[in-house]
């Protein structure tokens, strides 16, 4: 029997459309173009409200995705997701050319046979490089020197083959150099299996690990690792157990459960190497577990019980362990303990917490420490010598810039390696001296195709006044010549949650678009941490629409500055910030000519009901649980596929990966169904599906690209940019 579930209606032809009701009756409506999915009402009582869901239907299980031949529900689904990527492929067919020169021209500027910069470790210098034409990398090393004979650990390339997705996770050498476990996911779930070489003999050993969330910590016996176990509904990480070498994956001990459901866990071990760590953590609280490396069947001791709302994180070094915590400290600051003294109560101040900076990151060395910080919204390195004879910072000239403390495993050296890169300028990689001062260009990053110059491109850092008066940094990058007289194509990126900041960095792939007259801007918004922990607190939770606000409020100063308009201003997002995209389209539709929305968090109410769905009990303290009225009630006043609504929205491009477990796939497909039945006017409504990958996209260097190159050429299509 045929099921009418869709109609795949083309804008070029006159065909009808056709809705199915829940006894799959087709009704004709030629108003709308592209697949129109059936309706079937899904009734939720909430709070004694009651919400429709006419979508809920495209939702599958992990089980009716994997079995070899798929039910009807799971064909329904199967038929509309590819109509979708058939419309897709129509609709953009013409730009089938310049997608390709976008791809290419993405590619050329790529350094295809390069190299990262070694790290020192025990002995060791470790790196990865590409060789020509591959998408996936060799993990080497040499012994002593960059003089010495290559050890190619992990032959990537070898290893993906016949795969259509293929990441490798953590990675971790044993203390006595001579054994790798490395995890492996081939289905873009973050569910890996850790495997075993001998990097003596080059042979796998015969353990393997499912189920692992990442790779392995080694303890020092170079026999056991300690690994974290994922749930298989949820895929909370929530269970560590001790692997013996040798033995099987079922003989393996639980070494600690997380019983709380908004709690996850993960190991690791310290820069001193002398002790392996569980990590239990939330969004707002958080607590450590430490265990001598040396003493692998020993028993996990407590640091500091968690307590609501108490923050803290750890390493070792000498006596003492470090502690950055929030304890009466909003913008963090940094303590010590004893290592036979732990709770709270002994702790005691390092750096002190200041109000005006906020302390990102520590880094512990034997003479050193280095601190990352944020004040006025920019990133600073610091360092200070353990005897307080010396304390300065590094100086970054660059108006918005990124700068952060790269991979220093090494505790016994004066080699800080440390990350700069602005929007003009290409990631470099420095080794500096904390004693002599002085400063080495290790690594920067080629442009190839002889064309980029740095000097013909500007950025500036700008700020907006969002509604309720508070000043929103903007980082912007466009090549020389720009004029503000509102024509100027302008891509809005944004954010803005889970206390992330998105720093100005440069990207080579974005010079298509500024090559081709677009202006490309950062909106800095609340829900990160750009400007501090008040800027997360005041993006989250009941304060979440400040977000979408402030993005806003960016949009429309770039138009009164005259750097573009309505009728060229694009926004872009993705996963949370799909989110903001989906959030402002639906509030602010006029000031939008389109957007793009990847892996777009949108059926925020849904998901956050339902704990069932990865990562919503983890989540409760960023986004609130909506089985508490006030809440729930906040939550579906922003949710975007709540409140779709009756009115012209701007062209949109929305991406999605079917194996997705952060986003499900079935939040895009259902909001551009939505879309699709609701919206009035003939802007562009296109999906992409990746019917083979998850969350993160397309595995492997290049392939990536030709969803860049897809999204580039629906923005220029819209500007009339044709080459």
């Amino acid at each position: 029997m045929l099921r009418p579930t869709i109609l795949l209606v083309c804008t070029l032809a006159l065909l009808s459309s056709c809705s199915t009701s829940e006894s799959n009756t087709a009704t004709t409506d030629t108003a709308q173009a592209g697949p129109v999915a059936k309706k079937i009402a899904h009734e939720m009582q909430e709070h004694g409200k009651v919400r429709t869901d006419d979508y809920f239907w495209m939702r599958l299980t992990d089980e009716q995705k994997e079995a070899t031949t798929p039910d009807a529900q799971t064909q329904d689904v199967l038929d509309y997701l590819n109509a979708e990527n058939a419309y897709q492929k129509e609709v953009l067919a013409h730009t089938d050319t310049l997608q390709k020169e976008l791809f290419d021209e993405i590619v050329s500027r790529i350094k295809q046979d390069d190299s990262s910069v070694p790290y020192k470790l025990n002995g060791y210098l470790y790196y990865d490089r590409f060789e020509t034409g591959q998408d996936y990398p060799l993990y080497c090393r040499k012994q002593g020197s960059e003089k010495g004979k290559e050890e190619i650990m992990l032959n990537v390339p070898e290893l993906a083959r016949g795969h259509a997705y293929y990441q490798v996770g953590g990675q971790d050498v044993s203390t006595n150099t001579q054994l790798l476990g490395y995890a492996v996911d081939t289905v873009s779930r973050r569910q890996y299996t850790v495997f075993f070489k001998d990097l003596k003999s080059g042979a796998e050993l015969p353990d393997q690990l499912t189920g692992v969330d990442g790779g392995v910590t080694w303890a020092n016996d170079n026999t056991t690792v300690f690994y974290t176990v994922q749930d298989t509904v949820t895929l909370r990480s929530y269970r560590i157990y001790k692997h013996t070498l040798g033995t099987p994956q079922s003989a393996d001990g639980l070494v600690y459960e997380e019983a709380d459901e908004t709690f996850g866990t993960y190991v690791y071990k310290t820069k001193s190497e002398k002790y392996i760590v569980i990590a239990s953590r939330e969004t707002l609280t958080s607590e450590y577990r430490v265990l001598e490396a040396n003493n692998p069947n020993g028993e996990f001791r407590i640091i500091q019980p968690r307590v609501v709302g108490l923050e803290y994180n750890i390493d070792h070094f000498g006596d003492h362990f470090f502690i950055r915590t929030n304890m009466d400290a909003t913008n963090f600051k940094l303590m010590r303990t004893p290592v036979n003294a732990t709770t709270k109560e002994n702790w005691t101040d390092v750096i002190p917490h200041r109000s005006d900076v906020l302390l990102s990151d520590v880094e512990l060395f034997k003479d050193y420490l280095v601190l990352s910080e944020r004040k006025n919204g920019l990133l600073q390195i610091r360092m200070k010598r353990w005897d307080n004879t010396s304390d300065t910072y590094m100086e970054f000239n660059d108006p918005t810039y990124a700068a952060y403390v790269s991979f220093n495993p090494e505790i016994n050296t004066n080699e800080l390696r440390y990350y700069y890169t602005s929007m003009t300028t290409p990631g470099t990689t420095y080794a500096y001296d904390m004693k002599t001062a002085k400063r080495t260009l290790l690594k920067q990053q080629e442009v190839l195709g002889g064309k980029f110059d740095p000097a013909n491109y500007a950025s500036e850092r700008l700020f907006a006044t969002a509604t309720d008066g508070t000043k929103v940094p903007i980082s912007i990058v466009y090549r020389k010549g720009m004029e503000r007289n509102g024509k100027n194509p302008l891509l809005l990126y944004g954010y803005g949650s889970y206390g992330a900041s998105m720093d100005a960095s440069f990207s080579s792939t974005r010079l298509s678009l500024l090559d081709r007259g677009f202006v490309y801007a950062i909106a800095h918004i609340r829900g990160g941490q750009e400007m501090g922990r008040h800027w997360y607190e005041d993006g989250k939770l009941l304060t979440k629409k400040n977000t979408f606000t402030d993005f806003i409020d960016c949009g429309k100063f770039l138009v009164k500055e005259g750097i573009t308009s309505p009728e060229h201003l694009y926004c872009h997002g993705g996963s949370a910030g799909g989110l903001l995209v989906g959030a402002v389209v639906n509030m602010a539709p006029d000031l939008f000519h389109g957007g793009v929305a990847e892996v777009p968090f949108v059926d925020v109410v849904s998901t956050m009901w339902d704990e069932s769905i990865p990562l919503t009990t983890g989540e409760f303290n960023e986004w609130g649980n909506p089985q508490d009225a006030k809440y729930y009630d906040y939550i579906r006043s922003y949710s975007p596929y709540d409140n779709v609504v009756a009115q012209n929205y701007p062209n949109m491009l929305v991406t999605t990966g079917y194996w997705d477990s952060q986003v499900q796939y079935w939040e895009p497909a259902k909001w551009v169904a939505k879309l699709r039945a609701t919206k009035t006017g003939d802007q562009k409504l296109i999906m992409y599906c990746n019917m083979d990958v998850g969350h993160g996209g397309a595995s492997g260097r290049f392939e990536s690209y030709k969803k860049v190159a897809l999204v580039y050429a629906f923005l220029l299509d819209l500007e009339g940019i044709t080459k």
